[in-house]
C-alpha cells in the first residue's frame, strides 16, 4: 500500500496528518456487485454514479434537515492540483473519497482531513480532442477494483487502496474522434463503459468489459450496420458515421437484469439531408441485456433527431401505480423538453408532458412519437426554435426522491436558439456537425429546479436561478434537495414546496452532481466548485 506522507513544516504544522491513515487492505470489506444492489442499504457510502443502481440520486441520511441546515458549513476543502473542467462525481467508501481531478487524474482523499492518500496520473495525448472540454464524470468501484475511463478512449482498472495500475486496455482510436467522459457501472462482474464523440461522426457503441481482465465481452453498437435491426433506417451509407454516442452513466434493474443508456445525437448534427430516416439508435433510451448486451427494447425520443437533442440523461427508475395498476417505470427529463413515463420491462410508452416551453412539435402521439409541427428545421437563414441546442436539461443529473414521489430536474427557461443547417463533408478526426445555433440577442435565459410528479410529469413548484446552471441535484430523506448554480452558490431546498433554505458561496462555477455519505456517523455533503471539493456538515 502507498501513501501520500507530509514532512517539514506540513508535519510541525499538523503532525496529525504526518501518518497514513489508510488500514490495510484486508481489513476493509470489499464492494462486492451485491453491496451495491443494496447500496440504498449503506446510506453512509456512496458506491456507485447515481448514489445507487436506480439512478435516484437520493440520500435516506436525515441528520440534515429543513430546521438544522441553516448550520451546515464547510469541514474541509480539497483544491485540485491541476487546471480544467471537473465534472466529478465522487465516490465514497468507508471514509475515503475518490475522485477523477481531470481526465487521468485518481486521487482517494481521507473523508475526516480531505488529505490526499495517493494519486494515480496518467498523459493525455495532446491531439486527443473533443466538443466540450475535457471532463471526466468520475469513477466505478466493484470489490477492490476502480475504473477509470479516459479522454483518449482507455479504460483502466486501478487497485482501490494503493492507485496502483493494474490493467489499461483500449476501447476506441480517440484519432477518429472518440472519447469517454462518462463515469463506467460496474454490473455483476462486468465493467459497462460509454462512449463520447458524436460531433466528430463516430459510429456509437455500448461496451462490457470484464472487470477482472479488462477483456472486452460484448458490444452493441447504437448506429446498426447491414443486416441489423434498424440499419433501414439510415440513408446509404450514412450509418457509418451516424454518432448515437453513450456519454452518460446509465442505470440498471437487478431483478430484470436490464441495463437502461441514453443515446446521442445522429451525425451530422444539424443537417440531416444525407441521413434520411429515424437514425436508430440515435436519441434512444435502450435496455440491453446485462449478460449479452442483447437489446430487449427501445424507445427514440427524438426520430431524426436536427437539433443535438441527445438522450444522454440519467434514466431514473422506480415502481408505482399508473391508471391504478402497480407498474415497473423508468423517466427521462429528455432535452427535447419532453418528459417521459415508460414500462421498463417492455418499453411501452405511457405519458409524456412538456415540462418547459417547446415550439418543435404539437404534441406526442398514442406511442409518443413527437408530431413535428412545419418550418421548424435548421435551415440556411436560421430557424428560431424552443428549447435551444442545449435542450431543457443536458447531462447533469435529476433526482428522485422515494419519499416526497418527485423527480426533481435542473432545467432552462427562456431560452430559443435560431438553428442553422450547413454543409459538411466527413474527414476522420474533424469536426461533422452541419450548422449550429445563435442566440436572440439580448433574452436572457435562466435556470429553474422543478419539481415534477413523477407518474405524471405535472409541475408541483419551480425554484427560479438567476442564470442557466449546469449543476445536477440530490435529494434527501432529511427533506431537502441540493443543488449549484453557475455563480457559485451551493444550497438547499425544501423538498416539499422549493422554499430557498440555506446557500453558501463557493466562489465558483458549479457544474458537477453534489453526493451525501457519512464520516465518524456524522451526515457530510459534498460539491465541487472551480476546481475545489467542499465538504460540509453541521457544527
Amino acid at each position: 500500500m502507498s501513501c501520500t506522507h507530509f514532512g517539514g513544516l506540513a508535519t510541525w504544522l499538523f503532525p496529525f496528518v504526518a501518518h497514513c491513515f489508510l488500514l490495510p487492505s484486508f481489513a476493509l470489506p470489499q464492494v462486492s456487485f451485491q453491496r451495491i444492489v443494496n447500496a440504498d442499504k449503506e446510506p453512509g457510502n456512496w458506491l456507485t454514479y447515481s448514489g445507487n443502481y436506480q439512478g435516484h440520486r437520493f440520500s435516506s441520511l436525515a441528520q440534515i434537515t429543513a430546521t438544522n441546515v441553516a448550520r451546515l458549513k464547510p469541514i474541509w476543502v480539497y483544491q485540485m492540483r491541476d487546471p480544467g473542467k471537473v465534472e466529478s462525481t465522487p465516490i465514497v467508501v468507508d471514509g475515503v473519497l475518490y475522485i477523477t481531478e481531470k481526465p487521468h487524474v485518481v486521487t482517494a482523499l481521507d473523508g475526516r482531513t480531505g488529505r490526499p492518500l495517493w494519486t494515480y496520473r496518467r498523459s493525455t495525448p495532446p491531439n486527443a480532442r473533443g466538443c466540450c472540454g475535457i471532463p471526466n464524470r468520475g469513477l466505478a468501484i466493484l470489490n477492490d477494483t476502480l475504473y477509470l475511463t479516459t479522454f483518449d478512449s482507455h479504460l483502466v482498472a486501478l487497485d482501490r487502496h494503493t492507485g496502483k495500475q493494474i490493467w489499461d486496455v483500449v476501447v476506441a482510436d480517440y484519432k477518429l474522434g472518440y472519447t469517454m467522459t462518462a463515469a463506467p457501472l460496474a454490473v455483476k462482474d462486468k465493467i459497462i463503459v460509454g462512449i463520447a464523440g458524436g460531433e466528430y461522426g463516430i459510429r456509437g457503441f455500448l461496451d462490457a468489459y470484464d472487470a477482472q481482465t479488462g477483456k472486452r465481452v460484448w458490444r452493441f453498437w447504437t448506429v446498426p450496420g447491414p443486416g441489423e435491426p434498424g440499419h433501414e433506417t439510415w440513408e446509404g451509407e450514412s450509418w457509418k458515421t451516424g454518432g448515437a454516442p453513450t456519454w452518460v452513466t446509465g442505470s440498471y434493474d437487478p431483478a430484470l437484469n436490464l441495463i437502461y443508456w441514453g443515446t446521442g445525437n445522429p451525425a451530422p448534427d444539424w443537417n440531416g439531408d444525407d441521413r434520411e430516416g429515424d437514425n436508430l439508435f440515435s436519441d434512444c433510451l435502450l435496455a440491453l441485456d446485462a449478460d449479452t448486451g442483447k437489446l430487449r427494447w427501445h424507445f427514440q425520443f427524438t426520430p431524426h433527431d436536427v437539433y443535438d437533442w441527445d438522450a444522454n440523461q440519467v434514466p431514473v427508475l422506480f415502481d408505482a401505480n399508473v391508471n391504478g395498476k402497480p407498474r415497473k417505470l423508468v423517466a427521462q427529463a429528455n432535452r427535447n423538453a419532453f418528459y417521459y413515463v415508460l414500462d421498463r420491462v417492455t418499453g411501452e410508452f405511457l405519458s409524456g408532458t412538456p415540462y418547459i416551453k417547446q415550439t418543435w412539435a404539437k404534441g406526442l402521439d398514442a406511442k409518443g412519437r413527437p408530431i413535428k409541427l412545419p418550418n421548424t428545421e435548421p435551415s440556411a437563414e436560421g430557424t428560431l426554435v424552443y428549447p435551444g441546442l442545449g435542450g431543457a436539461t443536458n447531462w447533469y443529473s435529476p433526482t428522485y426522491s422515494p419519499q416526497t414521489r418527485l423527480f426533481y430536474v435542473l432545467v432552462r427557461e427562456n431560452h430559443p436558439q435560431y438553428f442553422f443547417k450547413s454543409t459538411t463533408n466527413y474527414h476522420p478526426g474533424d469536426l461533422f456537425e452541419g450548422g449550429g445555433g445563435r442566440d436572440i440577442a439580448g433574452l436572457e435565459p435562466y435556470g429553474v429546479v422543478k419539481a415534477l410528479e413523477a407518474t405524471t410529469g405535472q409541475q408541483k413548484w419551480e425554484f427560479q436561478l438567476q442564470a442557466p446552471a449546469m449543476a445536477g441535484l440530490l435529494s434527501t430523506a432529511g427533506g431537502l434537495v441540493f443543488g449549484g448554480s453557475s455563480e457559485g452558490y451551493f444550497y438547499a431546498l425544501d423538498a416539499m414546496t422549493g422554499k430557498p433554505l440555506w446557500h453558501f458561496m463557493a466562489g465558483a462555477q458549479i457544474v458537477t452532481n453534489p453526493v451525501s455519505f457519512l464520516i465518524n456517523n456524522k451526515q457530510h455533503v459534498a460539491i465541487t466548485a472551480g476546481l475545489s471539493l467542499f465538504v460540509f456538515a453541521i457544527d
